[in-house]
């Protein structure tokens, strides 16, 4: 016979009874230990994991506070029962686990980035953060292969590549003309694509250093840009030439790493590319030359304060004169859409009117920067209320000095923005 745990010889004593299991008391208490350990569960990552669905949180309505607080609890009794078994399993000091240390830092030096190539290719900032995160956790199952990896960066990005392209597989995320709403009019030019999945991204969680490019001038656009009249445009590419495109001229990965990331030939992965490229640059608007992030200028930030004075006024007038008559407006994911500032205004000036009867309250903003672009986050006080509420988010375009376009989002997201709630 020989020990379970060390599998050293064990001397039979010969005598009645079950035979021994274990050579001594100290490798049948190992054993017991390892039969009771947590198999490889990710702490870390469930920490992680809590602290991205806190600053989720929505506080209205009731229902979906009390199904975001119930989905922490679960997760909060996993954290407490890792930690009460963990009390067993504490490594003596000057003993580290270099592999999971590695696997940690390897995780936060491209969060951000990963984040950010999941949120080109999906367009949703929460879908982004799932399949970023889902990513992680099948990294960290697979870390063991980790030693055998030469680019460790590459390797992630294949991780969330395929989980993005196998989403976009289950889920029909081409966008489609805005369809007319019945009884109201969106203004005479033609129907802005429609993305109902469309969401925000703020500036402050972008990646601190920039991407490599390779081949500039061969590029669709510049790497950097996370406009949504990019985004928009991008998301009209099948998914595999936009998988192509992204990782080839704004991830910047050359033609043979792109190809190994799509797990293609290097054919058929340029292919895709310069299909891609081709759809694009048609998607785009054809005045738009320059896609480079450039800062807002001073004169983009006093027509944004402009913009938001005349709105806590109410001054309609006032707010007409700072946009352009081919202005366009949508607000996903709901089916309103506007062309034109006339038919913009015909349908605000009734909600700003403390006289009508569509009156919606009194409105405050404040600035912030999302996709690169100007921005603004609107409360509203509604009539016989005190309070400042959440409202939305409107990501602004400007050009030659007045607002283009105005893409408004749900107030869902402010969390992620570093906002309040109320105001």
């Amino acid at each position: 016979m020989r020990c379970r745990a060390c599998g050293s010889p064990i001397e039979s004593g010969g005598g009645p009874g079950r035979a021994a299991a274990y050579c001594s008391q100290a490798c049948r208490q190992r054993a017991y230990r390892e039969r009771r350990r947590p198999a490889d569960v990710p702490v870390r990552e469930l920490i992680y994991d809590i602290g991205d669905r806190l600053g989720r949180l929505r506080l209205e309505p009731g229902l979906a506070f009390h199904a975001d607080v119930e989905a922490l609890s679960t997760r909060f009794a996993q954290l407490r029962r890792l930690a009460r078994e963990a009390r067993e399993f504490v490594t003596p000091a000057g003993v580290t686990n270099s592999r999971e240390n590695a696997f940690t830092a390897l995780v936060e030096g491209h969060r951000r980035e990963l984040r950010v190539h999941c949120y080109r290719l999906l367009g949703s900032y929460d879908e982004a953060e799932d399949l970023t995160q889902e990513a992680f956790l099948r990294a960290w199952r697979a870390r063991e292969t980790l030693e055998g990896v030469d680019n460790a960066r590459a390797w992630l990005y294949k991780i969330a590549t395929n989980l993005c392209l196998d989403f976009l597989r289950k889920h029909n995320r081409r966008p489609a003309p805005y369809e007319p709403v019945p009884g109201m009019d969106s203004g005479d030019g033609p129907a802005p694509p429609r993305l109902p999945w469309l969401q925000p991204f703020p500036d402050d969680q972008l990646p601190d250093r920039p991407t490599p490019r390779h081949e500039p001038d061969e590029q669709a656009v510049a790497g950097e840009t996370l406009e949504l009249v990019f985004l928009t445009a991008i998301q009209q590419l099948p998914p595999r030439q936009r998988a192509a495109v992204i990782l080839r001229d704004v991830a910047g990965w050359s033609a043979k790493e792109t190809a190994d990331l799509l797990g293609s030939s290097l054919a058929s992965a340029n292919s895709a590319v310069q299909h891609g490229r081709s759809a694009l640059r048609q998607a785009l608007p054809e005045r738009r030359e320059d896609w480079s992030a450039a800062p807002p200028s001073a004169e983009d930030l006093a027509l944004l304060q402009r913009y938001m004075d005349a709105a806590a006024r109410a001054d309609t007038d006032a707010m007409v004169e700072l946009v352009r008559e081919d202005a366009v407006l949508t607000m996903p994911p709901n089916p309103f859409w506007f062309t034109s500032r006339d038919a913009l205004f015909a349908f605000v000036r009734p909600n700003l009117d403390p006289a009508s009867p569509m009156f919606a309250g009194h409105w405050r903003h404040l600035p912030v920067r999302a996709n690169g672009q100007l921005a603004v986050a609107g409360y509203l006080q509604r009539p016989g209320t005190s309070v400042f509420r959440a409202q939305l988010i409107d990501v602004v375009r400007v050009e030659e000095g007045r607002i283009a376009e105005i893409t408004t989002f749900e107030p869902h997201l402010f969390p992620a923005f570093g906002l309040p709630m109320t105001l």
